[in-house]
């Protein structure tokens, strides 16, 4: 724990690994103890813990994200950045300590679409729809907003069955990225000049 970070900060810190690990259900006391709170203090700061469930959730969403955007290195081609993305999902499936996208998870724990949580957690889901659409615009797709939502339906699904397979992707994701892609006739730049 960072003994130099205010405890608003403690407890969004631990509400951001705790509630991705556990679950949002999880106690005020087990995550006020991780955070070295009181949660006397813990409720001066947040006027419930709805809301601290919101603002952990945002407070960790841009790391999340940025963890999956393509680098510079991924290459320029709309195809190459999209599955950059699947890329990384997979990577992260390797890790012991991947459980799923946490704006899903969220929301699916809360099943509330009006809660704090689950409207943070849309925001973050469209901006990754977002991502795919102009991606999908700039390749030039004939349908990309129904694309762009196909493309992150892959995503989530992908990610919910390393969950519950225990088990990393091994690709699976990137492959089905790539058969909706080569339907969508974003073809790989080999590929592309081969049609021509």
């Amino acid at each position: 724990m960072n003994t130099q970070a205010t405890p608003r900060e403690r407890l969004l810190d631990a509400a951001g690994e705790l509630f991705y690990r556990d679950g949002v259900n999880i106690g005020v006391d087990a995550l006020c103890k991780a955070a070295g709170v009181s949660k006397k203090s813990m409720y001066q700061l947040f006027r419930s813990k709805d809301e601290l469930i919101a603002e952990s959730l945002a407070s960790v969403g841009p790391g999340y994200q940025h963890a999956l955007e393509p680098d510079a290195g991924d290459g320029p081609t709309p195809r190459e950045r999209i599955l950059a993305v699947f890329v990384k999902l997979d990577q992260q499936s390797r890790k012991g300590d991947f459980y799923g996208c946490p704006f899903v998870s969220t929301a699916f724990e809360l099943k509330n679409p009006e809660h704090p949580g689950s409207v943070v957690a849309r925001h973050f889901k469209q901006r990754l729809t977002d991502f795919f659409l102009g991606e999908l615009v700039a390749a030039g797709v004939d349908d990309p907003e129904g694309m762009a939502i196909q493309l992150t339906m892959a995503f989530d699904g992908a990610s919910a069955r390393a969950v519950v397979r225990a088990q990393a992707l091994n690709g699976v994701g990137i492959r089905m990225a790539e058969a909706l892609l080569d339907a969508a006739g974003v073809k790989a730049p080999e590929l592309a000049g081969q049609a021509r």
